[in-house]
C-alpha cells in the first residue's frame, strides 16, 4: 500500500511540476534573444565593412599627402636653384 501511495504521489508531483513550467514565455524569450543576436551580428558585419572602407580611404589620403610633400620639396629645390643662380 505504501508503495502505491508513493508512486501515485510521485506521478502527481511530476505532473504538477511539469504543468507549472511556462514554456511559451521561455520560447518567446529565447526567440527575442535570437533576434537580438542576429541584429547585432548584422550590425557588426556592416561596421566591419565600413571600417575596411575607411581604412582604405586613410591609406589613399596618406599616399596623397606623401606625394604632395615630395612635390612641394621638389618645387622648393627648384626655387632655391633659381634664386641661387641670380647674382648682382
Amino acid at each position: 500500500m505504501n508503495k502505491k501511495v508513493l508512486m501515485i504521489a510521485g506521478v502527481a508531483m511530476t505532473a504538477l511540476l511539469g504543468g507549472c513550467a511556462n514554456t511559451t514565455a521561455l520560447e518567446e524569450s529565447i526567440s527575442n534573444l535570437g533576434n537580438k543576436v542576429d541584429q547585432l551580428s548584422s550590425e557588426v558585419s556592416s561596421l566591419k565593412s565600413e571600417q575596411g572602407a575607411l581604412s582604405a580611404d586613410v591609406k589613399d589620403a596618406k599616399a596623397a599627402a606623401m606625394d604632395a610633400q615630395a612635390e612641394a620639396k621638389r618645387a622648393n629645390d627648384r626655387v632655391d636653384n633659381v634664386a641661387s643662380s641670380y647674382k648682382k
